[in-house]
Formats: C-alpha cells, sequence, structure tokens
C-alpha cells in the first residue's frame, strides 16, 4: 500500500517545493509529504486537489510543516483528458489540526494556516503563536497575517514577548531622588 502513495506524494512534493522558502545558497531538498492516513487527489481539467489526513508530515528545504489535514491545490497545465495531468503551479494550501511549521529561525503553531501565493500571504488562525529564536521573542494573537516579501506582520489583538529591556528610570544604588526642577520665576 506504501509504494501506491510514492507518485502522487511525488507529484505533491514537486508542487509544493514552490512552497519552500529557499535560503539564499541553499541547496534545494525535495519536498516530502508522509501521512499516516491517506492521499486523495482529484482532478479538473483546469486544477487538482490534494488531500492527505492523519499525521501529516512535510519537509523540504528550510521547511518542515506538520498538521492533522492538508489540502493543496494546484493549477493543471497540458493536456485536460489526462488522469493526472501535469501541474503547474500552487493555488492554495491549507493544513488544520495541530499546526506547527519550522522555518529557519522562525517556528509558527496554530489550528488552521493558509498559503495563498497569488497574495503572497500566510494567515494563521485559531490560537496562532510564532516565535523568533534568534531573537527571543514571539508573538500571538487571534490572526497572523505574514507578508511574503515585505518583512511585514500584521497580528489581530496581539500579545507580544519581547526580549528584556535594560531598565532606563530607577537607579537603585542612588539614595535620594534629584529635586524637582525649579518653577520659572514669574516677571
Amino acid at each position: 500500500m506504501k509504494s501506491a502513495r510514492i507518485l502522487p506524494c511525488l507529484l505533491v512534493g514537486a508542487c509544493l517545493q514552490a512552497v519552500s522558502l529557499r535560503a539564499q545558497n541553499a541547496e534545494l531538498q525535495p519536498t516530502v509529504i508522509e501521512s499516516a492516513g491517506s492521499l486523495e487527489m482529484v482532478s479538473t481539467d483546469n486544477e487538482t486537489t490534494i488531500t492527505c489526513r492523519d499525521k501529516v508530515v512535510v519537509t523540504g528545504t528550510n521547511l518542515k510543516l506538520t498538521c492533522d489535514y492538508l489540502q493543496v491545490v494546484v493549477l493543471r497545465k497540458g493536456d485536460a483528458s489526462a488522469t493526472l495531468g501535469s501541474l503547474d503551479k500552487l493555488r492554495s494550501l491549507l493544513a488544520t489540526g495541530n499546526v506547527h511549521i519550522v522555518q529557519g529561525d522562525r517556528e509558527a503553531a496554530c489550528g488552521r494556516a493558509e498559503l495563498k501565493p497569488g497574495e503572497d500571504k500566510i494567515v494563521l488562525t485559531e490560537s496562532p503563536v510564532i516565535a523568533f529564536h534568534d531573537q527571543d521573542g514571539r508573538l500571538a494573537g487571534e490572526k497572523i497575517t505574514l507578508f511574503r516579501g515585505e518583512r511585514r506582520v500584521v497580528v489581530e489583538k496581539p500579545v507580544s514577548t519581547l526580549p528584556p529591556i535594560k531598565d532606563l528610570g530607577f537607579d537603585k544604588d542612588r539614595k535620594t531622588d534629584p529635586p524637582p526642577p525649579a518653577a520659572p520665576k514669574q516677571p
């Protein structure tokens, strides 16, 4: 049964290669999708929808994604009557249930992640949290939207944890506070 999944997994891997963040000067790795459950592909003349269920793991260039359910929609090209057809480019990706994404020094966890390549954004919902390990900080909120190529993140109802900031006010070694400034004299 596992060998029956190899061709669809390779096809899914080829289409998801566009999803992987390509680190500069990094060697590209094939994208591999594994699932403890099932993989189903349904095609129309214009697109192919690939659905994986149960302990889904996606690994690729600078990317590891785990979830309970994954749906990928890929635009097709070539012969519309072919059973599988040639996959062209990613239209959308939806991951739900215990979503965990590791990409470089960032790590995200949420209940739902939706990749929208046409809009160059990723939307994380259902208790999303992003940790930035190189900066010792994290973002959480009701909804987090990341914009590709813009270095921009929008967080709705945010709760942010930032690295410690040096105390800029109280000096514990000072015995007394300086006197307040004198009021200006009136002529």
